[in-house]
């Protein structure tokens, strides 16, 4: 059974409905001595709790699509790279990959239930077209299932030889892809914003920034460990460009919290393929935690190299753009007090647009406030 779904919410509730019912029968008929009785009561009423706390849990995680397959819950994922094709040049060929049209889609081993069915194949030319796509890194070696959002335009047979720009999108930490399409609503909001005139079509690359769950890379080439970095900034756009009518350079990058923290760093540290990122809730600093462990290898130097504010105060500035929100009740050092320093820091050649959500917290429900501007401004960058 499906961690995210129905299915599991339903026997959850009946199995509560069923402790609960189990409860108030045994109640009165424990039998054996007085601490035996109190005991097995005790079990009865842990049980209650605990289909409670597992109903409650599956909720939320339906709801933020935080864990997307058991495996991701407890951390049985492969952390290695499995056995898939690799699109791109291969590492050292100096080769440049050709971009193919929609029939050379190549879709994932294991489909995403609900993805694929977004729209009919007669409604490509009216909608777009989301498609899973398995992206192996030729570099990094890492693996990864992107949801790839091709918008009505790519079907136009005059538009047959056009070079989308493209936009890739992550999810905070642990993420689930499918919250992209299924709760953000990418998709629709891009397609809502090409038929209003605001935006232009682009090609959304969807994916979340654990590769190698349950470890939180935070973006970043792991001394010994994944290159993280090199797989989102370097691989991926390599790999869609070999098999979509993308161009290879000038991306945007977007996401929320961890998201936008990486899409900020691609930018910064990869301007000659991204050239404008729109972080929604992130932050610009780098953590460490438990989730994350040492990323920089005892290295204070490669955790700088890995800090978006640290970079703008002893690097130049790189030729990029940013637009950064923030909710107006985002407290702590992740909140409106950090996006003001990295403002602060921000000089020509590079630019940044600050957009602060009255009342907006760290949600989903405040990043859809401000997604429609983002896309508008990622559109008006990459000359969409």
């Amino acid at each position: 059974m499906p961690l995210l779904g129905w299915p599991l919410l339903v026997l959850l509730a009946l199995l509560s409905v069923a402790a609960v019912a189990a409860s108030l029968v045994l109640w009165g008929r424990v039998r054996g001595p007085q601490l035996a009785r109190a005991a097995q009561r005790v079990g009865l009423v842990v049980l209650c709790q605990l289909t409670a706390v597992l109903l409650l849990g599956a909720a939320v995680n339906n709801w933020g699509y935080f864990y997307g397959s058991w495996s991701d819950l407890f951390g049985t994922s492969a952390a290695g790279a499995p056995p898939a094709r690799v699109f791109g040049a291969t590492p050292g060929d100096g080769s440049r990959p050709q971009a193919l049209g929609p029939r050379h889609l190549v879709t994932a081993d294991a489909p995403v239930t609900g993805a694929t069915s977004w729209s009919t194949r007669a409604q490509w030319a009216t909608r777009g077209r989301v498609e899973s796509l398995r992206l192996t890194g030729a570099h990094s070696r890492l693996s990864e299932l992107a949801l790839v959002y091709l918008p009505p335009q790519y079907f136009a047979p005059a538009e047959r030889h056009r070079l989308f720009p493209a936009v890739e999108v992550l999810t905070g930490y642990p993420g689930s892809t499918r919250a992209l399409v299924e709760r953000m609503h990418y998709p629709d909001m891009l397609l809502s914003q090409i038929e209003a005139h605001r935006a232009g079509p682009m090609v959304l690359v969807m994916l979340r920034p654990t590769v190698v769950p349950p470890r939180d890379t935070e973006c970043t080439d792991v001394p010994g460990g994944p290159q993280t970095l090199t797989y989102f900034a370097e691989d991926v756009p390599r790999a869609v460009s070999a098999v979509l009518r993308v161009r290879p350079a000038g991306w945007g990058a977007m996401g929320d919290s961890t998201g936008g923290y990486c899409a900020t760093k691609f930018a910064m540290t990869h301007s000659d393929v991204f050239s404008a990122a729109a972080s929604l809730s992130g932050y610009y600093h780098t953590l460490r935690d438990r989730t994350t462990g040492d990323l920089w290898g005892g290295s204070p130097q490669l955790r700088r190299l890995n800090d978006p504010e640290w970079l703008l105060r002893h690097q130049p500035r790189p030729p990029v753009s940013v637009f950064a929100t923030t909710g107006s009740d985002e407290r702590g050092p992740n909140g409106v007090r950090d996006l003001s320093t990295f403002a602060s820091l921000v000089r020509s050649p590079m630019s940044i647009t600050v957009q602060t959500v009255p009342g907006g917290g760290h949600n989903f429900s405040s990043w859809a406030r401000v997604m429609p501007s983002a896309l508008d401004w990622l559109s008006a960058r990459l000359g969409a």
